[in-house]
């Protein structure tokens, strides 16, 4: 009998431990569903540096902690974002939060929720309202922060040999050719990270305002936007890229080189100029006593004018079809805040997309020594139909590798436009 009730007490044990066992299996299995645990939002950013992904998690880190019923579920796929949301645009399963990193409209609009009933849209800055708002008032996605692009320099390099940044192209060309003598070619004049396409696109995108839109002589902007465009002008950009190259202006590794060497080069003064922005804090955990200049993308053509090249950098938008409306509106109003704001500015080293806060950004004071530069949309969301970016950047690489030559890198971008066109056009 003692034996009879001794199995029957274990069996109950071990019953209760199963009944508990099941239970929290069972929570685990409803978070991010509607049930007592909360919900988990999945979110995508293009976000690629340390220091813009360190920015985002400790905000998301925050969010959690005021709103422990909310979980983020956060992914950073870097080179493959767009390939990963493509997918789920074409299952219409997208992520409850996303980055439409300067495609906001043309892309994922029909993607997206409108965000025009939140508060903090009387506080958008005014630049970016074209951007971010249609005619009829739809709001598409929330700034994180705001592109201001040229080229970033190093001020060591160029103060040691006397260099002003330069206004124009020439200007640019001689600046890399005296850099190459005066350092003995110990310094790179112009770096590129080639292993990555979209280093190249950068090059190609952002020069390609200058020569073919701002200046009124030589704007094609009308021939671009309704398919007519004779590519034969483009040639000027990878005749100069290979003039580059077979001067050893760019780095003799530019076809190989990783994105992330930049930084360690830039902290030890090797490099003089690379596109875009580049954010200081991670150079300068390396030495304390780099010191980068941001500058506006020289002009082309004689008489024109210096550009900033910019638009809407990182952000977030709401899936149309999310399950948690309230949840993913609650994050963005979060994000919202004056204190926030001013973090992920600060954090990424951009200007905040919201008026609402005053951030400390290193880069400030040359944005403000070139306030007067007009700041253009980059040139492929404006005037390149939907998947551009990437023939643009291969041709760089085919280029440089010599399998094309500059007129071939123009024939490439005439018929991967007007495939692209033909194909936007059937759909």
């Amino acid at each position: 009998m003692k034996t009879f009730l001794k199995s029957l007490i274990f069996i109950c044990f071990i019953s209760v431990l199963l009944i508990g066992c099941s239970t929290d299996g069972s929570s685990d299995e409803t978070n991010g569903e509607s049930g007592k645990d909360g919900v988990t939002l999945s979110l995508y950013s293009t976000v690629t540096n340390e220091a813009d992904q360190i920015a985002m998690e400790s905000v998301i880190e925050k969010f959690e902690e005021e709103y422990p019923e909310i979980n983020i579920d956060y992914n950073f796929p870097a080179g493959e974002y767009e390939s990963q949301l493509r997918v789920k645009m074409a299952a219409n399963d997208m992520p409850d939060l996303f980055d439409t990193h300067g495609w906001s409209q043309n892309r994922y609009g029909e993607y997206t929720m409108d965000l025009s009933d939140m508060d903090w849209v009387a506080d958008l800055d005014p630049a970016l309202e074209e951007i971010f708002t249609d005619e009829d008032g739809k709001v598409y996605a929330y700034p994180i922060n705001q592109a201001k692009d040229g080229l970033t320099y190093n001020k060591n390099v160029l103060d040691e040999y006397g260099i002003e940044p330069p206004n124009t192209f020439d200007e640019f060309m001689t600046a890399l050719e005296t850099i190459k003598e005066e350092s003995n070619g110990e310094v790179i004049p112009l770096w590129f990270g080639g292993s990555e396409e979209g280093e190249f696109g950068q090059f190609f995108d952002q020069f390609a305002t200058p020569l073919l839109i701002t200046h009124p002589d030589y704007d094609y902007s009308e021939a671009l936007l309704d398919g007519s465009f004779n590519w034969e002008p483009y040639t000027f950009l990878p005749e100069k890229l290979l003039e580059m190259q077979e001067k050893e202006l760019i780095n003799l590794d530019a076809l190989t080189a990783q994105v992330h060497e930049k930084t360690q080069l830039l902290a030890q003064d090797k490099i003089a100029f690379v596109m875009a922005t580049t954010p200081i804090g991670a150079v300068r955990e390396l030495n304390p006593d780099a010191e980068l200049g941001v500058m506006p993308v020289p002009a082309i053509h004689e008489g024109g004018e210096q550009s900033w090249i910019g638009g809407e950098r990182h952000t977030y938008a709401i899936w149309k079809d999310t399950e948690y409306p309230e949840e993913a509106k609650t994050f963005i109003e979060f994000l919202a805040q004056p204190e926030i704001v001013q973090e992920l500015a600060e954090g990424t080293s951009l200007p905040a997309g919201l008026t609402n806060a005053s951030a400390d950004i290193y880069f400030q004071p040359y944005y403000d020594e070139y306030s007067d530069v007009m700041v253009e949309p980059y040139f492929d969301r404006v005037f390149l139909p939907s998947g551009m970016w990437e023939p643009m950047g291969t041709a760089g690489q085919e280029l440089l590798s010599g399998s094309l030559t500059p007129e071939d890198v123009s024939e490439k971008m005439a018929t991967e436009y007007t495939r692209l066109l033909e194909q936007e056009g059937s759909e």
